[in-house]
Protein backbone atom coordinates (compact mmCIF):
# COMPACT_ATOMS: atom_id res chain seq x y z
CA UNK A 1 0.00 0.00 0.00
CA UNK A 2 1.44 3.35 -1.04
CA UNK A 3 0.31 6.97 -1.15
CA UNK A 4 1.76 10.48 -1.49
CA UNK A 5 0.48 13.31 0.70
CA UNK A 6 1.46 16.92 1.50
CA UNK A 7 3.22 17.13 4.88
CA UNK A 8 1.44 20.32 5.99
CA UNK A 9 -1.97 19.12 4.83
CA UNK A 10 -1.56 15.82 6.65
CA UNK A 11 -0.38 17.60 9.81
CA UNK A 12 -3.39 19.94 9.73
CA UNK A 13 -5.84 17.02 9.56
CA UNK A 14 -4.01 14.99 12.23
CA UNK A 15 -3.84 17.92 14.65
CA UNK A 16 -7.58 18.54 14.25
CA UNK A 17 -8.50 14.99 15.28
CA UNK A 18 -5.60 14.26 17.68
CA UNK A 19 -7.44 15.83 20.63
CA UNK A 20 -9.79 12.83 20.57
CA UNK A 21 -6.89 10.64 21.75
CA UNK A 22 -6.81 10.31 25.55
CA UNK A 23 -3.61 11.09 27.48
CA UNK A 24 -4.03 7.68 29.13
CA UNK A 25 -5.65 5.46 26.53
CA UNK A 26 -7.88 2.61 27.76
CA UNK A 27 -6.36 0.36 25.04
CA UNK A 28 -2.81 0.49 23.56
CA UNK A 29 -4.20 0.58 19.99
CA UNK A 30 -5.89 3.91 20.81
CA UNK A 31 -2.49 5.62 21.06
CA UNK A 32 -2.52 5.36 17.25
CA UNK A 33 -4.21 6.97 14.27
CA UNK A 34 -6.06 4.52 12.06
CA UNK A 35 -5.13 5.10 8.38
CA UNK A 36 -7.56 3.58 5.90
CA UNK A 37 -6.90 3.88 2.15
CA UNK A 38 -9.71 3.11 -0.29
CA UNK A 39 -9.13 4.12 -3.90
CA UNK A 40 -7.98 7.75 -3.91
CA UNK A 41 -9.46 8.48 -0.47
CA UNK A 42 -7.46 8.40 2.77
CA UNK A 43 -9.57 8.27 5.95
CA UNK A 44 -7.87 8.86 9.31
CA UNK A 45 -9.48 8.05 12.68
CA UNK A 46 -8.61 8.99 16.29
CA UNK A 47 -10.57 7.67 19.26
CA UNK A 48 -10.72 7.14 23.02
CA UNK A 49 -13.79 4.81 22.70
CA UNK A 50 -16.10 7.55 24.07
CA UNK A 51 -15.29 10.08 21.33
CA UNK A 52 -14.16 9.33 17.78
CA UNK A 53 -12.98 11.90 15.23
CA UNK A 54 -12.64 10.99 11.57
CA UNK A 55 -11.18 13.05 8.75
CA UNK A 56 -10.77 12.25 5.08
CA UNK A 57 -8.49 13.50 2.30
CA UNK A 58 -8.58 12.97 -1.45
CA UNK A 59 -5.15 11.97 -2.77
CA UNK A 60 -3.83 11.97 -6.33
CA UNK A 61 -1.14 9.32 -6.11
CA UNK A 62 -2.12 6.01 -4.44
CA UNK A 63 -1.43 2.31 -4.88
CA UNK A 64 -3.29 -0.56 -3.19
CA UNK A 65 -5.78 -0.43 -0.35
CA UNK A 66 -5.86 -1.35 3.32
CA UNK A 67 -5.83 -0.17 6.94
CA UNK A 68 -3.02 0.26 9.46
CA UNK A 69 -2.68 1.95 12.86
CA UNK A 70 0.28 4.35 13.14
CA UNK A 71 1.70 5.78 16.41
CA UNK A 72 0.18 9.23 16.92
CA UNK A 73 2.85 10.87 19.05
CA UNK A 74 5.88 10.19 16.84
CA UNK A 75 3.89 10.95 13.69
CA UNK A 76 2.69 14.34 14.97
CA UNK A 77 6.07 15.38 16.36
CA UNK A 78 7.88 14.37 13.15
CA UNK A 79 5.41 16.19 10.88
CA UNK A 80 5.79 19.38 12.92
CA UNK A 81 9.51 19.39 12.07
CA UNK A 82 9.02 18.98 8.30
CA UNK A 83 8.93 21.93 5.91
CA UNK A 84 6.13 21.71 3.32
CA UNK A 85 6.94 18.80 1.01
CA UNK A 86 5.39 15.63 -0.45
CA UNK A 87 5.70 12.55 1.75
CA UNK A 88 5.73 9.04 0.25
CA UNK A 89 4.18 6.46 2.56
CA UNK A 90 5.24 2.88 1.77
CA UNK A 91 3.35 0.37 3.91
CA UNK A 92 3.78 -3.40 4.07
CA UNK A 93 0.47 -4.68 5.45
CA UNK A 94 1.95 -8.12 6.24
CA UNK A 95 4.93 -7.01 8.33
CA UNK A 96 3.28 -3.66 9.32
CA UNK A 97 6.55 -1.91 8.42
CA UNK A 98 6.04 1.71 7.37
CA UNK A 99 8.58 3.86 5.52
CA UNK A 100 7.98 7.60 5.13
CA UNK A 101 10.25 8.63 2.28
CA UNK A 102 11.13 12.29 1.72
CA UNK A 103 13.35 13.98 -0.84
CA UNK A 104 16.31 13.83 1.57
CA UNK A 105 15.66 10.83 3.80
CA UNK A 106 13.58 7.97 5.12
CA UNK A 107 11.74 7.54 8.42
CA UNK A 108 10.70 4.04 9.48
CA UNK A 109 8.12 2.99 12.06
CA UNK A 110 6.14 -0.15 12.81
CA UNK A 111 2.37 0.07 12.80
CA UNK A 112 -0.32 -2.13 14.30
CA UNK A 113 -3.03 -4.17 12.67
CA UNK A 114 -5.87 -1.84 11.66
CA UNK A 115 -8.43 -4.56 12.38
CA UNK A 116 -7.67 -4.23 16.12
CA UNK A 117 -8.99 -0.65 16.12
CA UNK A 118 -12.45 -0.42 17.78
CA UNK A 119 -15.40 -0.21 15.39
CA UNK A 120 -17.82 2.71 15.44
CA UNK A 121 -21.20 2.42 17.17
CA UNK A 122 -24.19 2.31 14.84
CA UNK A 123 -27.22 4.59 14.99
CA UNK A 124 -30.36 2.96 16.37
CA UNK A 125 -32.77 3.93 13.58
CA UNK A 126 -35.86 3.21 15.71
CA UNK A 127 -34.82 5.79 18.30
CA UNK A 128 -32.98 8.16 15.95
CA UNK A 129 -33.54 11.86 15.32
CA UNK A 130 -31.92 13.64 12.38
CA UNK A 131 -31.53 17.26 11.31
CA UNK A 132 -29.33 19.68 9.38
CA UNK A 133 -27.76 22.65 11.14
CA UNK A 134 -25.61 25.45 9.63
CA UNK A 135 -21.99 25.06 10.78
CA UNK A 136 -21.80 28.66 12.05
CA UNK A 137 -25.01 28.24 14.08
CA UNK A 138 -23.65 25.11 15.77
CA UNK A 139 -20.31 26.81 16.44
CA UNK A 140 -21.99 29.88 17.98
CA UNK A 141 -24.16 27.72 20.23
CA UNK A 142 -21.11 25.82 21.49
CA UNK A 143 -19.01 28.97 21.96
CA UNK A 144 -21.79 30.67 23.93
CA UNK A 145 -22.29 27.78 26.35
CA UNK A 146 -19.12 25.67 26.67
CA UNK A 147 -17.53 27.99 29.26
CA UNK A 148 -20.50 27.50 31.62
CA UNK A 149 -20.32 23.68 31.79
CA UNK A 150 -19.41 22.09 35.13
CA UNK A 151 -16.73 19.66 36.31
CA UNK A 152 -18.96 17.70 38.64
CA UNK A 153 -18.25 13.98 39.09
CA UNK A 154 -21.42 13.51 41.12
CA UNK A 155 -23.71 15.12 38.52
CA UNK A 156 -22.34 14.21 35.08
CA UNK A 157 -25.38 15.76 33.32
CA UNK A 158 -24.01 19.18 34.30
CA UNK A 159 -20.70 18.48 32.52
CA UNK A 160 -22.16 18.89 29.05
CA UNK A 161 -24.25 21.14 26.83
CA UNK A 162 -27.98 20.45 26.56
CA UNK A 163 -29.27 20.54 22.97
CA UNK A 164 -33.05 20.97 22.80
CA UNK A 165 -35.01 20.87 19.54
CA UNK A 166 -38.66 21.99 19.28
CA UNK A 167 -41.04 23.11 16.50
CA UNK A 168 -40.47 26.72 17.67
CA UNK A 169 -36.71 26.98 18.22
CA UNK A 170 -33.46 25.27 19.16
CA UNK A 171 -31.89 25.80 22.58
CA UNK A 172 -28.34 25.34 23.90
CA UNK A 173 -28.04 25.28 27.72
CA UNK A 174 -25.08 24.93 30.08
CA UNK A 175 -24.76 25.49 33.82
CA UNK A 176 -22.34 24.81 36.66
CA UNK A 177 -24.85 25.83 39.40
CA UNK A 178 -23.19 29.25 39.76
CA UNK A 179 -23.78 30.48 36.23
CA UNK A 180 -26.23 29.43 33.54
CA UNK A 181 -26.37 30.18 29.82
CA UNK A 182 -29.42 29.72 27.61
CA UNK A 183 -28.88 30.43 23.92
CA UNK A 184 -31.86 30.01 21.60
CA UNK A 185 -32.00 30.04 17.80
CA UNK A 186 -35.41 30.96 16.48
CA UNK A 187 -34.38 30.13 12.89
CA UNK A 188 -33.77 26.42 13.66
CA UNK A 189 -36.96 24.36 14.04
CA UNK A 190 -37.75 20.65 13.99
CA UNK A 191 -40.96 18.71 13.45
CA UNK A 192 -40.65 16.82 16.72
CA UNK A 193 -39.28 17.61 20.16
CA UNK A 194 -35.95 15.97 20.97
CA UNK A 195 -32.90 16.60 23.15
CA UNK A 196 -29.48 15.27 24.12
CA UNK A 197 -26.57 16.26 26.37
CA UNK A 198 -23.27 16.65 24.52
CA UNK A 199 -20.21 16.03 26.76
CA UNK A 200 -17.58 18.73 27.15
CA UNK A 201 -14.79 16.93 25.25
CA UNK A 202 -16.62 16.42 21.92
CA UNK A 203 -18.05 19.95 22.24
CA UNK A 204 -14.47 21.26 22.43
CA UNK A 205 -13.45 19.14 19.42
CA UNK A 206 -16.35 20.55 17.38
CA UNK A 207 -15.40 24.08 18.44
CA UNK A 208 -11.94 23.53 16.92
CA UNK A 209 -13.01 22.04 13.56
CA UNK A 210 -16.21 24.00 12.83
CA UNK A 211 -14.34 27.20 11.82
CA UNK A 212 -12.83 25.16 8.96
CA UNK A 213 -16.26 24.06 7.75
CA UNK A 214 -18.90 25.72 5.59
CA UNK A 215 -22.44 24.68 4.80
CA UNK A 216 -24.55 22.41 6.97
CA UNK A 217 -23.69 19.85 9.61
CA UNK A 218 -25.83 16.69 9.55
CA UNK A 219 -26.67 15.73 13.14
CA UNK A 220 -28.19 12.36 14.01
CA UNK A 221 -28.58 10.90 17.48
CA UNK A 222 -30.29 8.15 19.43
CA UNK A 223 -30.48 7.50 23.18
CA UNK A 224 -26.75 6.66 23.44
CA UNK A 225 -24.68 8.31 20.68
CA UNK A 226 -24.56 11.41 18.50
CA UNK A 227 -23.11 11.66 14.99
CA UNK A 228 -21.93 14.95 13.46
CA UNK A 229 -21.22 14.79 9.72
CA UNK A 230 -19.26 17.67 8.14
CA UNK A 231 -17.62 18.05 4.76
CA UNK A 232 -14.12 17.13 5.95
CA UNK A 233 -14.72 15.72 9.43
CA UNK A 234 -17.00 13.30 11.23
CA UNK A 235 -17.45 13.13 15.00
CA UNK A 236 -19.11 10.26 16.86
CA UNK A 237 -19.55 10.42 20.62
CA UNK A 238 -21.33 8.77 23.51
CA UNK A 239 -23.92 11.09 25.05
CA UNK A 240 -24.29 11.92 28.74
CA UNK A 241 -26.99 9.71 30.23
CA UNK A 242 -29.64 11.22 32.49
CA UNK A 243 -32.11 14.10 32.54
CA UNK A 244 -30.95 17.70 32.55
CA UNK A 245 -32.36 19.74 35.49
CA UNK A 246 -35.29 22.06 34.78
CA UNK A 247 -33.26 25.16 33.97
CA UNK A 248 -36.29 27.40 33.34
CA UNK A 249 -37.29 27.12 37.00
CA UNK A 250 -34.12 28.90 38.19
CA UNK A 251 -34.47 31.90 35.86
CA UNK A 252 -36.16 34.69 37.90
CA UNK A 253 -39.06 36.22 35.96
CA UNK A 254 -39.83 39.49 37.77
CA UNK A 255 -36.75 41.71 37.85
CA UNK A 256 -37.80 45.34 38.39
CA UNK A 257 -34.25 46.73 38.72
CA UNK A 258 -32.60 47.13 35.31
CA UNK A 259 -29.13 48.43 34.43
CA UNK A 260 -27.94 49.31 30.91
CA UNK A 261 -24.16 49.59 30.80
CA UNK A 262 -21.25 49.47 28.36
CA UNK A 263 -19.99 45.88 28.47
CA UNK A 264 -16.33 46.68 27.70
CA UNK A 265 -16.19 49.49 30.30
CA UNK A 266 -17.53 47.18 32.99
CA UNK A 267 -15.18 44.38 31.86
CA UNK A 268 -12.12 46.66 32.05
CA UNK A 269 -13.14 48.10 35.41
CA UNK A 270 -13.59 44.60 36.80
CA UNK A 271 -10.14 43.67 35.54
CA UNK A 272 -8.60 46.47 37.60
CA UNK A 273 -10.74 46.37 40.73
CA UNK A 274 -10.79 42.56 41.11
CA UNK A 275 -7.01 42.58 41.63
CA UNK A 276 -7.80 44.03 45.08
CA UNK A 277 -10.37 41.36 46.00
CA UNK A 278 -9.80 38.71 48.65
CA UNK A 279 -8.02 35.76 47.07
CA UNK A 280 -10.17 33.41 49.13
CA UNK A 281 -13.58 34.73 48.00
CA UNK A 282 -12.77 36.68 44.81
CA UNK A 283 -15.73 38.92 45.80
CA UNK A 284 -16.52 42.18 44.01
CA UNK A 285 -19.44 44.42 44.98
CA UNK A 286 -21.65 46.40 42.64
CA UNK A 287 -23.41 49.36 44.27
CA UNK A 288 -26.27 50.59 42.11
CA UNK A 289 -27.76 54.05 42.44
CA UNK A 290 -29.28 56.62 40.12
CA UNK A 291 -27.40 56.29 36.78
CA UNK A 292 -24.22 55.23 38.53
CA UNK A 293 -22.59 51.93 39.45
CA UNK A 294 -19.68 51.63 41.90
CA UNK A 295 -17.52 48.52 41.49
CA UNK A 296 -15.49 47.79 44.64
CA UNK A 297 -13.32 45.10 46.20
CA UNK A 298 -11.16 44.72 49.28
CA UNK A 299 -8.82 42.27 50.94
CA UNK A 300 -8.81 42.96 54.68
CA UNK A 301 -5.90 40.55 55.30
CA UNK A 302 -3.56 42.66 53.13
CA UNK A 303 -5.23 46.04 53.81
CA UNK A 304 -5.88 46.73 50.13
CA UNK A 305 -9.04 47.98 48.48
CA UNK A 306 -10.25 49.64 45.30
CA UNK A 307 -13.38 51.15 43.82
CA UNK A 308 -14.29 52.70 40.50
CA UNK A 309 -17.41 54.56 39.34
CA UNK A 310 -19.15 53.93 36.03
CA UNK A 311 -22.04 55.80 34.47
CA UNK A 312 -25.00 53.71 33.41
CA UNK A 313 -28.75 53.82 32.91
CA UNK A 314 -30.37 52.46 36.06
CA UNK A 315 -34.04 52.15 36.86
CA UNK A 316 -34.77 50.71 40.28
CA UNK A 317 -34.03 50.80 43.98
CA UNK A 318 -30.59 51.60 45.37
CA UNK A 319 -28.95 48.26 46.10
CA UNK A 320 -25.61 46.47 46.54
CA UNK A 321 -24.95 42.99 45.17
CA UNK A 322 -21.83 40.81 45.25
CA UNK A 323 -20.40 38.41 42.65
CA UNK A 324 -17.38 36.18 42.26
CA UNK A 325 -15.33 38.33 39.90
CA UNK A 326 -14.00 35.49 37.73
CA UNK A 327 -17.56 34.30 37.01
CA UNK A 328 -18.69 37.83 36.18
CA UNK A 329 -15.72 38.22 33.82
CA UNK A 330 -16.72 34.95 32.09
CA UNK A 331 -20.24 36.27 31.52
CA UNK A 332 -19.03 39.61 30.13
CA UNK A 333 -16.48 37.92 27.85
CA UNK A 334 -19.14 35.74 26.26
CA UNK A 335 -21.87 38.32 25.67
CA UNK A 336 -21.61 39.76 22.18
CA UNK A 337 -23.42 43.12 22.52
CA UNK A 338 -21.53 46.38 23.11
CA UNK A 339 -24.16 47.43 25.68
CA UNK A 340 -25.75 44.92 28.05
CA UNK A 341 -28.81 44.86 30.28
CA UNK A 342 -28.49 43.51 33.82
CA UNK A 343 -31.83 42.58 35.41
CA UNK A 344 -32.01 42.29 39.19
CA UNK A 345 -34.69 41.63 41.79
CA UNK A 346 -32.76 41.69 45.09
CA UNK A 347 -29.18 41.02 46.31
CA UNK A 348 -29.97 37.40 47.23
CA UNK A 349 -31.41 36.34 43.86
CA UNK A 350 -29.74 35.58 40.55
CA UNK A 351 -28.87 38.38 38.14
CA UNK A 352 -29.85 38.12 34.47
CA UNK A 353 -27.49 39.38 31.75
CA UNK A 354 -28.84 39.93 28.23
CA UNK A 355 -27.52 41.86 25.21
CA UNK A 356 -29.03 45.33 24.68
CA UNK A 357 -28.89 44.95 20.90
CA UNK A 358 -30.74 41.76 20.03
CA UNK A 359 -30.59 39.75 16.84
CA UNK A 360 -33.98 38.75 15.42
CA UNK A 361 -33.02 35.05 15.29
CA UNK A 362 -31.19 34.87 18.62
CA UNK A 363 -32.34 34.89 22.24
CA UNK A 364 -29.33 35.04 24.54
CA UNK A 365 -29.59 34.93 28.33
CA UNK A 366 -26.91 34.47 30.98
CA UNK A 367 -27.58 34.07 34.69
CA UNK A 368 -25.17 34.52 37.60
CA UNK A 369 -25.81 33.65 41.24
CA UNK A 370 -24.73 36.37 43.72
CA UNK A 371 -22.41 35.95 46.69
CA UNK A 372 -23.30 36.89 50.23
CA UNK A 373 -21.93 40.27 51.26
CA UNK A 374 -20.75 40.26 54.87
CA UNK A 375 -22.00 43.27 56.75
Amino acid sequence: MKFVVSSSRLLSHLQAISRAIASKSPMPILDNFLFNLEGQKLTITASDTEVTMITSMDLESTEGEGAIALPSKILLETLKKFPEQPLNFEIDLETLAVNIVTEKGKFSVVGQNGEDFPTLPELNEEKASKLQLPADTLMTGILKTLFATADDELRPVMNGILFEFTPDHMTFVASDSHKLVRYQRLDVKTDNEASFILPKKPAGLLKNVLPKEEGDVAISFDDQNAFFEMENYRLVCRLVEGNYPSYSAVIPQNNPNKVVIDRVDLFNTLGRVSLFASQASNLVKLHLASNEIIVSAQDIDFSISAFEKLSCQYEGEEMEIGFKSSFLVDILENLSSSDIVVELSDPARAAIFVPFDKNDNEDELMLLMPMMINA
